[in-house]
């Protein structure tokens, strides 16, 4: 069992040594994109939001 474990983690640190990391600036830029993404989709939603609200207020007060 105990050869197991340690296989295990020979394993995992030999695929982790395989591993393509990110430098500092494709982190960084990467990062922008998604919270410039997340920035547009939020306006884009509320601004749905608000038209769907005042249409179905709009409706809804003629009923």
């Amino acid at each position: 069992m105990a050869n197991k474990i340690a296989g295990f983690f020979k394993d995992v640190k030999l695929e982790m040594s395989k591993v393509a990391w990110s430098t500092k600036n494709e982190l960084i830029g990467s990062t922008a994109v998604v919270l410039i993404s997340l920035l547009i989709l939020s306006v884009f939603i509320g601004a749905c939001d608000l038209i769907l609200s005042r249409i179905v207020t709009i409706i809804m007060s003629r009923l």
